[in-house]
């Protein structure tokens, strides 16, 4: 499943979640699909700040890498 089809899917469950109580099931399968897009959000967010490099006034240049 992409994350365009979680994304959907999370959205789907949280409709009916509006219209109605979901099942155990349904709950966590939402917690599941949620914490994968959390997740897939942090690491792209992380490897991109990965990528940023701080030029210094004295020309140096600083990774923002840990």
């Amino acid at each position: 499943m992409n994350m365009d089809e979680k994304i959907k899917r999370i959205n789907e469950l949280y409709h009916l979640s509006q219209e109605r109580a979901l099942t155990d099931e349904e709950k966590d399968e939402q917690n599941k699909l949620r914490r994968d897009y959390i997740d897939s959000i942090k690491s792209g967010l992380k490897a991109q700040l990965n990528n940023i490099s701080i030029v210094e006034k004295d020309g140096s240049v600083t990774s923002l890498k840990r």
